[in-house]
């Protein structure tokens, strides 16, 4: 199973009917690692061939979500359509066709509909009975007559199986019987999935596909079309499902699971390219935080897992907060400010430099880059007090003598440094046997408005002395 690192050729093929999905996503980052790690080709397919629901606007999310993760692709993009349009598809139909392996089947919905009602209610499997498999030519003549368009059928090898050995699940095998005709073009002359995805992958000189195993039950189907047309067979790799936390497929319920979605929540795309990587395949030392470019070199197939991968949000968060502490002042200024014009605050009283410092004031608590904004818009907006400050922390029995002899302190400074303001207030604590609490909780609820926060005196700095002393006097004349 084991190929040439330089002739490595994996895809990915999204269909452009809706937003880049995290399972897709999932599927695309695997097949560019995996030809990352063998210094293989990642080739990107737009799988176009569904004309009613492909849109611009889907194939464009699609560019965007895997620029966005650096999932570049060193060939394409190719589109099916165009593949269509040049007649790909038509020639080698006409080959299964003039081979007596694929059949014309004027069967109308209706008709197929009834039959797989009837299928069931017998307890049958609902396959394709073959009505149409051996049409004499009368036959056919009478149904076009009655303007019935057919389609192409592949006609199934009705004995024996199809196996394969699976990158993560071993040997599978399938009996043909079980299979059904599959429909490989449709009355409009469109190629259908299983059979667009076959010649593509075949003329592209694929050698693995690396998919969800959603698709592995087309897997049987897709092999036999390989054989019939003579074309060798790839490495086939089904990658595990993802589930959200109830245990059942990941869906739209469970949260944000477009990639464009969690972009706009300020996630990092360094970050959830790592969780992505976790989510079934892991090191033989369960590494969790992996370097720029580590893991195009330590990704290796065999750590892929057979059950489904559980997608955790808790993790998630966790995960990115770890890449936001590693972000330098101004990369984490730069990516904070797209969320804070949205939240609407008014920064232009503020210096660049003074900007960053104040952004950095809570980068051990931002779990995401929308976080940001509300955690420093005290600074940025009139004074607003919370409840707990106000009804509890302001209206303490001694706070008002507190906070105005702090007042008197603050206004001798001269640098108004962090420094000098813990030293200093520090000292008017031990020189009155105050407790810590008792001054730097109405302190900071008399600057900020809420009971917590940054570092105290380097928010004191932030805000600087004129603004901190006349929050203290507002303080001061609604105190006890």
């Amino acid at each position: 199973m084991t190929q040439n690192k330089q002739i490595v050729r994996v895809r990915f093929a999204p269909s452009p009917t809706g937003h880049l999905h995290i399972g897709g996503v999932r599927t695309a980052l695997f097949n560019y690692l995996f030809a990352k790690s063998m210094g293989g080709t990642f080739i990107l397919r737009i799988e176009d061939t569904d004309e009613t629901r492909s849109t611009a606007e889907s194939t464009k999310a699609i560019f965007e979500g895997m620029k966005w993760l650096g999932l570049t692709w060193d060939e394409g993009p190719f589109y099916q359509s165009e593949q269509a349009d040049k007649g790909i598809y038509k020639k080698y139909i006409d080959k299964l066709l003039a081979d007596g392996k694929a059949y014309h089947c004027y069967c109308t919905p209706e008709e197929l509909d009834e039959a797989r009602k009837l299928a069931m209610k017998e307890k049958r499997p609902p396959k394709y009975g073959g009505k149409c498999r051996n049409l004499s030519d009368d036959d056919k003549k009478k149904f076009e007559a009655e303007g019935r368009k057919p389609t192409v059928r592949f006609k199934m090898p009705e004995d024996g199986f199809v196996e394969f050995e699976d990158l993560v699940r071993g040997i599978v095998k399938f009996e043909n019987k079980t299979l059904t005709d599959l429909v490989i073009q449709k009355a409009s002359g469109y190629p259908t999935y299983n059979f667009a995805v076959v010649i593509d992958d075949a003329l592209m000189k694929m050698t693995h596909i690396i998919r969800g195993d959603d698709h592995i039950s087309n897997t049987p189907s897709q092999l036999n079309i390989y054989d019939a047309l003579g074309f060798e067979r790839p490495i086939m790799g089904h990658l595990s499902m993802i589930h959200g936390a109830d245990g059942t497929k990941l869906s739209k319920r469970h949260g944000a699971t477009s990639v464009v979605e969690y972009k706009n929540k300020g996630y990092l795309p360094q970050a959830l390219k790592n969780y992505l990587a976790l989510l079934g395949w892991a090191t033989e030392d369960s590494q969790q935080i992996f370097a720029e470019g580590e893991l195009e070199k330590k990704f290796d197939i065999k750590g892929c897992q057979k059950s489904p991968a559980v997608f955790d949000d808790v993790k998630l968060d966790w995960m990115n907060g770890e890449y936001i502490r590693n972000l330098f002042t101004k990369e984490l200024k730069e990516l904070a400010m797209p969320f804070i014009e949205e939240a609407g605050l008014d920064i232009s009283n503020f210096s660049s430099e003074k900007l960053e410092t104040i952004i950095v004031l809570e980068q051990e608590k931002y779990k995401t880059l929308k976080e940001i904004p509300e955690l420093i818009s005290f600074f940025f907006t009139p004074l607003k007090f919370e409840e707990k400050v106000s009804n509890k922390v302001l209206v303490k029995e001694g706070t008002k003598d507190i906070l105005q002899k702090i007042y008197e302190i603050y206004s001798g400074f001269e640098t108004f440094s962090e420094k000098e303001l813990e030293t200093k207030t520090k000292s008017f604590i031990a020189d009155n046997n105050f407790k810590m609490g008792q001054v730097f909780q109405p302190l900071r609820g008399a600057v900020s408005g809420r009971s917590n926060g940054p570092a105290l005196f380097k928010m004191l700095e932030c805000f600087g002395k004129d603004e901190v002393l006349k929050r203290l006097q507002n303080a001061i004349s609604i105190s006890k």
